[in-house]
């Protein structure tokens, strides 16, 4: 089944290919200057830090429903091991195998193709299974560190959790931003709450997993036009699950990653961060969000900070 003209035209109008040259591979990355992060820096005002990942845990996000994205399973591999001799000092070592986007993650440029392209025309066959990704790997972008921005929707729609059923608008965005009061800009890493995480943390992670709120396919358009640089949320599938338009299936992971070349951010926990910006009477902060180098992989565990 092919996609829609309407997913198409969506996706002409966000396009960023050759925007940064032929051979870029970071796409809105390229928006985090060194003059947006010297400005991102002055939002640091109490030195609050705030952190948004979740416990990397075996009984983690994961239901099963993604074939191979697998929870962490961790391994000691030496308890105290007097490695040169009796009596000399003991290590401890461990060894960790889990899916790169099991818990709080990035994903790559490369996470997703479509129509056999990658962002900026690359061919979706430089994916292989013994190289990994070829181009746009997670291991592309160095740093991430700019200014975050929190968008509360759920808060902005008076509620502490969205339905299920909630594609988040354009409309919800501008509305989130106008309570946050920070205009949203270039280089900009946006953050939206949903709220839909508290199910996960009531230990309810099927119900976390579906059906959830999200991003609509409308959204795109309006991180294009600001210049945001990556966006987040608090969910398992990002945008709207089941999809709002029948039989269209992440069509957001598409533009996001395939047509603008913008990262995207899942299973982020957003609810100690919306209590703080509460708190310090602000939303936008530093954000720093390191992706861990893995050459040629397609997403990364990330463990992101956000400092008041």
């Amino acid at each position: 089944m092919s996609l829609p003209a309407e997913f198409h035209e969506i996706a002409k109008r966000v396009n960023n290919w050759g925007r940064w040259g032929a051979d870029d591979e970071i796409g809105t990355l390229n928006l985090i200057t060194d003059e947006v992060v010297r400005e991102a820096a002055a939002n640091v005002r109490t030195g609050r830090r705030v952190p948004l990942a979740l416990p990397l845990r075996q009984d983690g996000v994961q239901t099963g429903m993604i074939p191979g994205r697998v929870d962490p399973l961790h391994t000691m591999v030496q308890i105290n091991q007097e490695l040169f001799g009796p009596g000399t000092i003991a290590c401890s070592d461990d060894a960790v195998t889990m899916g790169l986007q099991a818990a709080t993650h990035w994903d790559a440029l490369s996470h997703v193709s479509h129509s056999g392209r990658l962002y900026n025309g690359r061919p979706a066959g430089t994916i292989t299974a013994h190289g990994g990704a070829e181009f746009n790997g997670i291991d592309k972008p160095r740093h991430i560190v700019s200014r975050g921005v929190l968008l509360d929707v759920a808060r902005a729609r008076g509620v502490e959790r969205l339905d299920g059923g909630h594609a988040v608008t354009p409309e919800d965005l501008e509305a989130a931003e106008e309570l946050s009061g920070t205009k949203v800009g270039p280089g900009d890493i946006v953050l939206v709450r949903t709220g839909q995480i508290q199910l996960l943390l009531a230990g309810d992670k099927h119900g976390y997993a579906f059906p959830s709120p999200g991003l609509s396919v409308r959204t795109p358009e309006w991180f294009h036009a600001r210049d945001v640089a990556a966006v987040a949320n608090d969910t398992l599938t990002f945008e709207i699950f089941p999809p709002e338009i029948e039989d269209l299936w992440l069509p957001v992971h598409g533009l996001h990653l395939v047509e603008m070349g913008m990262l995207q951010g899942q299973n982020w926990n957003l609810e100690e961060l919306s209590t703080a910006c509460g708190e310090v009477g602000g939303s936008a902060f530093l954000l720093s969000a390191m992706p861990e180098p893995f050459t040629g992989a397609t997403g990364t565990p990330v463990a992101p900070v956000a400092i008041l």
